[in-house]
């Protein structure tokens, strides 16, 4: 019997996508079934001071009082409403809920519904925000003396902007209501949030209320928290009209209501000898939360953790803080806060590099984080830590230094950038959420039993490789129950690349158990003799890892995976236009299952890091994105990805699955300082992204007006 594990196996939701028998949530009907809209501010900050509804009766209508349970969207904090009551904190935010029989009388309603507003004066800079979501403080050894011992310290300011997750499938939910119950059909990640979130919302037992997800066109983390708004939205519709209710966001409502990724400002202060060795590392981090709250604090936690880059340095102070705004809520998105202080460190360490005059690569070699090394966390770094192995190895590939020599001068230019990703929740989390996993014996070999939710990155197949391998059978033997929280436990939400490394573990577990019970017998003799039984695994915490909440020190992760980005692109000198010319992206993952779904995972991620960097720049104006649509809010497609070179390393984690770590987020971490520093290979000096041509030409324009001895691009 062939392994499983380590081979590109035929993908087990393949068949059904490509010949379109797969069902997605717009594809489903139900009888009598209704289909909802929302109606929204249109202000960015005010009050509610009168709704007028210009409606026929076989329209139904519901407002915050037709909620039964406590008016907020349970997630971390109980801040945001699910229905407007007095005060608006953001352009878009839902006051009324409108149904009706037929879509096409939802077309107008806006125009015969009117909102009374009072406008008041909203606040867009989380710098000056009095409002603060979360604090976080982490401290290593004496940060004064890490200083005192330096002889030059540098300093830099980095921003980034929002950023739209841009999944294929808009968001969209089908809410059916029963007796004294309710079940939710849905495009989303997270099936047990949405379950808490109508649990507390409808205030029914756990056992009433169901949530199934269908098939999903993506997510990249824009479908782990707001998929409980618009699921209580549904139900709230459905449970007053006593008939199921479809709602599916147009294009322009996703873009406009929904999440995305924080804008940072990250600050660093940084001391150095003159060899290159870093002796302290200030860094002071701010992410605009917007509104409400939402995962704002595990975002940010994420992204300090992360901010001193994969480096060594004994004296380490960061502070970081996540403020409200007047936007619409910000949110998960693949990355999770790491992406944005990355992108601050390595644009930081590429300036250090140009200042002490040494070369880039040689920095990092001298700094970079090594097996029994500590990170800004104290968290001791084991055998299979990585930063120089993918270093050398993405150096090597792309032929960094001699590019490098070759292009000086030119209008082509070639930066790196070498970065980490810690696997699964942060700290205590996976510990909190206590994961379930379970595998049911069936007459022809298991079935897979997660809420883990497949959404286009290989799941189910990867899933069934792992429980495969472990209990001995053929890959077709394996099958997957469908994430439906009637059936399967809770083995915590599709995120933080976690899917692998901590779920797939819990089902290797349960197929070794399972295999253990079998004994001589096939699963197909067992059946037959004995019949079906269950057997279910729950998340426990490597031996020896700590962490500590109050103090923000330990083991902030089971492990991490690690990445090299080398980008070489080319500025137009004319326009300004910077077009990717070769990208190589090497990348340590302890254990690659499926290698096609890990390297699709890496060109993935890496071409939307490119287009961060680059084009997608979400246009705030007044407090709502003015450019809510594909036609200017500016994604790579096929046709400008550069051609690319993905390097795949192993070095086995001893708790994970067959040795494997998270692949989904950290792709997505590094692609863009790595433009950034390749424009400053350039002579661009541009500090903040996306790097689009009006950003360039103003660096230049400065660079100039100073006085200083630039050639043009």
């Amino acid at each position: 019997m062939a392994r499983a594990v380590g081979r590109n196996v035929r993908r087990k939701d393949g068949d059904a996508k490509v010949t379109g028998a797969a069902k997605y949530i717009d594809d489903l009907t139900f009888p009598g079934m209704m289909y909802g809209a929302t109606i929204r501010s249109t202000i960015p900050r005010g009050t509610i001071a009168a709704r007028h509804v210009a409606l026929t009766d076989d329209f139904v209508i519901a407002d915050h009082r037709d909620i039964p349970g406590p008016n907020y969207v349970a997630l971390i904090d109980p801040d945001q409403p699910c229905l407007a009551v007095d005060h608006i904190r953001h352009f878009a935010e839902p006051i009324l809920l409108v149904a009706h029989a037929d879509k096409h009388a939802l077309i107008d309603v806006h125009q015969r519904v009117t909102i009374e507003t009072r406008a008041l004066t909203p606040n867009y800079d989380p710098e000056t925000s009095e409002a603060c979501f979360k604090r976080i403080s982490i401290d290593k050894g004496q940060i004064d003396f890490g200083f005192q011992i330096s002889d030059f310290v540098i300093d830099g300011e980095y921003r980034t902007g929002h950023q739209e997750q841009l999944y294929i499938e808009t968001n969209g939910v089908i809410a059916v209501p029963g007796d004294g119950a309710m079940t939710v059909y849905g495009s989303l990640q997270c099936p047990y949030y949405v379950h808490k979130a109508l649990v507390v919302l409808l205030k029914l037992p756990p056992e009433k209320v169901r949530v199934v997800q269908t098939e999903t066109g993506g997510g990249f983390g824009g479908k782990e928290e707001y998929p409980s708004m618009l699921a209580c939205h549904a139900a709230i519709l459905a449970r007053k009209a006593k008939r199921p209710v479809k709602m599916i966001y147009d294009r322009v409502e996703d873009l406009l209501a929904t999440t995305k990724r924080h804008p940072s400002i990250v600050r660093h202060r940084t001391g150095l000898k003159r060899d290159g060795r870093i002796t302290a590392m200030d860094v002071d981090v701010i992410m605009d939360g917007g509104a409400y709250a939402t995962l704002s604090a595990v975002v940010l936690s994420r992204g300090v953790i992360h901010a001193t880059g994969p480096y060594r340095c004994d004296h380490v102070r960061i502070r970081g803080r996540a403020m409200m705004t007047h936007t619409p809520p910000n949110g998960a998105f693949r990355g999770f806060g790491a992406p944005q202080t990355q992108f601050a460190i390595e644009a930081h360490i590429d300036r250090i590099s140009d200042r002490l005059g040494i070369d880039p690569v040689t920095l990092r070699e001298i700094n970079a984080l090594r097996p029994g090394d500590t990170t800004a966390t104290g968290q001791k770094l084991g055998k299979d830590a990585s930063a120089l192995p993918v270093l050398r190895d993405a150096v090597k590939r792309s032929r960094f230094t001699q590019k490098r020599k070759k292009l000086k001068g030119t209008n082509r230019g070639i930066g790196l950038s070498l970065f980490f990703h810690g696997s699964g929740f942060t700290g205590g989390g996976e510990v909190k959420l206590a994961s379930k996993a379970s595998l049911e014996l069936t007459a022809t070999g298991a079935k897979i039993l997660v809420a883990s939710t497949e959404i286009g990155q290989g799941t189910r197949t990867m899933h069934a490789q792992i429980v495969a391998d472990a209990l001995g059978v053929p890959f077709d033997a394996i099958d997957v129950h469908e994430a439906d929280t009637a059936f399967v436990p809770d083995s915590g939400p599709t995120v933080a690349s976690r899917t692998c490394m901590i779920v797939g573990k819990l089902l290797e577990r349960c197929a070794r158990d399972m295999r253990k019970r079998l004994g001589k017998l096939t699963p197909a003799q067992y059946y037959k003799k004995h019949g079906s039984f269950t057997v279910t695994s729950q998340y426990e915490p490597p031996p020896g890892l700590q962490w500590s909440d109050d103090t923000y020190a330990g083991d902030a992760y089971g492990s991490y995976a690690w990445g090299c980005n080398v980008v070489e692109l080319e500025v137009d000198p004319v326009t300004f236009e910077v077009t990717p010319i070769n990208v190589t992206a090497v990348a340590e993952i302890g254990q690659a299952i499926h290698p096609m779904m890990a390297i699709g995972q890496i060109e993935g991620g890496t071409a939307q890091g490119i287009g961060y960097a680059l084009t997608e720049e979400v246009v705030m104006k007044d407090g709502r994105m003015a450019n809510a649509q594909l036609t200017n809010y500016i994604i790579p497609t096929p046709l400008d990805a550069a051609p690319m070179d993905i390097g795949v390393m192993a070095r086995p984690y001893q708790h994970g699955p067959f040795g494997a770590k998270g692949v989904g987020e950290m792709p997505i971490d590094g692609p863009a300082p790595a433009v950034i520093n390749a424009l400053r290979h350039c002579g661009f000096d541009v500090r903040s992204i996306p790097a689009t041509p009006e950003r360039l030409m103003s660096a230049f324009a400065r660079e100039n007006s100073a006085g200083r001895r630039r050639r043009t691009p």
